[in-house]
């Protein structure tokens, strides 16, 4: 004959505000009265729902003080972004003597360069033509790449072509 047993209860630790509900829910449950005991439920849900504070509405006291806090973090962000970019547009002013490298020429669109002459490259080098004549003379083909990629603003390397006069783009 198969044992019908009820199994041994469980020990659920519970907050202490809780304990009066649950041991009216246990009660019910012991006597039998399942549909008590739902309602119980449901009460002891809506008690707790209307305890938590969620005033949310755009009225509402914390809203108006959130939107405050935020409000005085972004002006402090705004007079910083000032206060950078006259830095920058200031630092600027003072080194033109050599164009700046572009700091993710991966984002930049792919641009098709043109031969250029002695006076057009120049000044994308950041020096005079003569002095660009000068750095292709003293140097050989490879050092001068490399010089003219490190002076270009995208980075691009400059070859010398004898044959047409004028300097190429190396990829």
């Amino acid at each position: 004959m198969a044992d019908h047993k009820t199994p041994p209860s469980e020990m659920v630790r519970v907050p202490t505000a809780l304990i009066p509900a649950v041991k009216q829910l246990s009660k019910l449950h012991r006597q039998g009265h399942t549909i008590a005991l739902l309602q119980a439920l449901e009460e002891l849900f809506s008690q707790l729902d209307s305890n938590i504070d969620s005033d949310i509405a755009p009225s509402s006291k914390s809203i108006k003080q959130l939107e405050a806090k935020l409000e005085t973090k972004l002006e402090t962000i705004t007079k910083k972004l000032e206060q950078i970019e006259r830095a920058i547009s200031t630092s600027g002013r003072h080194n033109n003597t050599r164009p700046r490298r572009q700091l993710h020429p991966y984002l930049q669109p792919q641009v098709e360069y043109q031969p250029r002459s002695n006076e057009s490259l120049a000044p994308r080098l950041g020096v005079n033509p003569k002095n660009l004549i000068i750095e292709r003379e003293k140097l050989s083909a490879k050092e001068f790449i490399s010089w003219s990629r490190n002076r270009d603003p995208m980075s691009v390397g400059w070859e010398w072509d004898d044959r047409t006069e004028l300097y190429h783009p190396v990829k």
